[in-house]
């Protein structure tokens, strides 16, 4: 599993811009990646719509923010165009970055259980060396914590 000051993983995966992204696109900048389980649920919303209330702080850090969800694109955009979310979101259908990041988990659920995306979030800095990360994360404060790193730690 990926750990701090390790290289991120590289990944290619389609976006909601129509494009295929990686993060050697952003080489660079600074990037907030955060894996979320499902577009359109409460705490993944409140994220995505935290995320979107910072972006001129994190823009004015040299950092970029994406979300992936096991989601395909189509899904995105909707996501993206009720919330007016001004980041990319990508589609990790087959959850192959999921789970070379290790957060594709076996999780639990009024009794059921299945696979899915632990709410993580890693801090990629300028060279694309995994600088912090955050496991089963909580919603609450979390979008304001990644900024006070970036601002304390990387600028």
């Amino acid at each position: 599993m990926i750990q701090v000051g390790q290289k991120a993983p590289q990944f290619l995966l389609p976006a909601n811009n129509g494009q295929t992204v990686g993060l050697e696109t952003y080489l660079g900048k600074n990037v907030v990646l955060y894996f979320y389980p499902k577009d359109m649920t409460p705490g993944c919303t409140t994220q995505a719509c935290d995320f979107r209330d910072k972006i001129a702080d994190f823009s004015s850090l040299n950092t970029v923010i994406i979300g992936v969800s096991p989601d395909p694109v189509a899904k995105h955009e909707k996501f993206i165009e009720k919330y007016e979310l001004p980041f990319l979101l990508l589609a990790d259908i087959d959850h192959q970055v999921a789970e070379a990041y290790g957060v594709w988990k076996l999780k639990k659920n009024f009794g059921k259980e299945y696979m899915g995306i632990e709410r993580s979030t890693f801090i990629i800095n300028k060279e694309g060396t995994l600088v912090k990360e955050w496991r089963k994360v909580k919603v609450k404060d979390h979008v304001k914590e990644a900024l006070l790193h970036i601002r304390d730690e990387l600028e």
